[in-house]
């Protein structure tokens, strides 16, 4: 089996088309792949069908660029940095952008479906709520479950009377996504993926996504992984591509390595709450610097030193967290 390839960023966002599905690695404001995100923005990628399990910051910026036709999730927020994605809010709200909403139990349900090569799974999650109410079944309503699109499927869900105990239960259909796109501590030269800290939905991300890119602060050696197997996560065969890049999370957290920029992530919500904010915004951070880099320069040495975690507690000692 061919090993993944080692390439740059914009390299390995190239090969992300127009419409594709993609899927992300991490949770809400950690470990996310932030600078494929700025990356995805700067190629001007279009009509991306997003599914995840919850989304985030990452969610927000590509939705307020316009690269997003289609979002799929059970949440898109800040956490306590902010309440809610305001720009997935505000193109929903003016019927710019597609949406299917799912109870979190269900987005996790189609990744792991997908991941184990099943058409669907059975859950009593959810029923009688209004996600599963027929009126919300937005891309039905849009016309969308004819079948031509193998990313849609025919049905949000079917209930099933299940012969066991003759009980009724929904069957959640599973999602395949062309892309998961994961940041992570470490990966090794052929593509063992070592993730230290919480691991979220990560495994049935990438599993059940058709093609994958891993991110990672460092790539090693193989040999250097293998006296831990147990520390490891995924094998190198998942992985199709692999991009090293220190920083690549920002300003979402990094467990062992750094903390979330909550600065950062304050300022971006904040500053996107209407269309020219974003716009303005996007033109210093993602247009106005040609590559991460250059990204990483503005921010500067003394801010991505705070950020720093303490090898020894895994988080930061010295970024103050705020006073009673």
């Amino acid at each position: 089996m061919a090993r993944p390839k080692i390439v740059s960023l914009s390299e390995a966002v190239g090969q992300i088309h127009d419409g594709d599905m993609l899927t992300f690695g991490g949770f809400t404001v950690w470990r996310r792949p932030m600078a494929a995100i700025y990356e995805l923005i700067r190629q001007k990628k279009r009509n991306l069908h997003l599914v995840e399990v919850n989304g985030g910051t990452h969610d927000d910026m590509l939705v307020g660029a316009g690269c997003v036709g289609i979002w799929e999730s059970s949440w898109c927020g800040h956490e306590l940095y902010g309440k809610f994605g305001s720009n997935l809010a505000r193109k929903i709200e003016n019927g710019e952008i597609l949406y299917e909403d799912w109870a979190h139990i269900h987005a996790l349900n189609r990744l792991t479906a997908g991941s184990k090569g099943l058409p669907f799974l059975p859950t009593y999650s959810a029923m009688g709520s209004d996600i599963l109410n027929p009126e919300n079944d937005n891309l039905g309503k849009a016309g969308l479950r004819d079948g031509s699109n193998r990313h849609i499927g025919k049905h949000k869900y079917i209930t099933y009377r299940e012969p066991f105990t003759d009980s009724e239960i929904i069957l959640i259909p599973a999602a395949n996504p062309d892309w998961c796109i994961t940041h992570v501590q470490m990966v090794g030269t052929e593509g063992t993926v070592r993730v230290d800290g919480l691991k979220f939905s990560d495994q049935e991300a990438i599993k059940s996504s058709g093609k994958n890119i891993i991110i990672a602060e460092q790539v090693v050696p193989e040999e250097y992984l293998r006296r831990e197997p147990t520390r490891n996560m995924l094998p190198g065969y998942l992985v199709d591509y692999i991009v090293e890049l220190p920083w690549g999370a920002h300003p979402t957290g990094l467990y062992g390595v750094h903390e979330p920029d909550g600065d950062f992530i304050a300022n971006f919500f904040k500053s996107t709450r209407t269309q020219e904010g974003f716009d303005k915004w996007a033109d210093e951070w993602i247009f106005g610097v040609k590559d991460f880099q250059e990204y990483l320069n503005k921010l500067g040495f003394n801010r991505l030193e705070a950020l720093k975690a303490n090898p020894s507690l895994g988080y930061s000692s010295t970024l103050k967290r705020g006073s009673r």
